[in-house]
């Protein structure tokens, strides 16, 4: 198998934030996955399809904790996506390989303790705070690619 060429591959702030994205976008499609057992679990589908195939229409419904697993998942959605921007903007500006990578770090260790906090239901403030932590580097990274780019606007 021959190495990757390309001058991304290269770049060890793109191949850290990589990394971190592959783990954060895992983390997305097990939580995705949790939802769905917790529907057949619950008995409680959204489709109409569904429900009559795993026993009829009456399970066409909703239920909290399905509810509370769709709301972790567009929570995470809300927030890994712009990261996913951020994050690889942020690689392009050659920032230092040990700082970005702290940047990474925490993001991706608070979203995992926030969807930990949110299906747990883990006492307050854990979510809050983990949420608010993994927004730090986000602030950061935004902050720094404005700087970057002013002179362009």
């Amino acid at each position: 198998r021959a190495a990757p060429s390309s001058k991304m591959m290269e770049n060890t702030v793109f191949m850290s934030f990589t990394f971190y994205s592959t783990i954060l976008i895992l983390k997305m499609y097990v939580v995705a996955i949790i939802t769905g057992q917790v529907r057949l679990r619950k008995k409680a589908f959204a489709n109409p399809e569904d429900a009559l195939r795993n026993g009829g229409l009456q399970y066409h419904r909703e239920d909290p904790d399905v509810e509370r697993c769709r709301r972790a998942h567009r929570n995470d959605m809300e927030n890994i996506f712009p990261f996913l921007f951020l994050g690889a903007i942020y690689s392009l500006l050659d920032p230092s390989p040990a700082v970005a990578r702290i940047h990474f770090f925490i993001f991706c260790v608070g979203r995992i303790i926030h969807t930990i906090a949110y299906l747990l239901r883990l006492k307050a403030p854990t979510r809050s705070v983990a949420y608010s932590v993994a927004q730090l580097p986000c602030f950061s990274m935004a902050l720094q690619i404005l700087l970057a780019t002013t002179p362009y606007w």
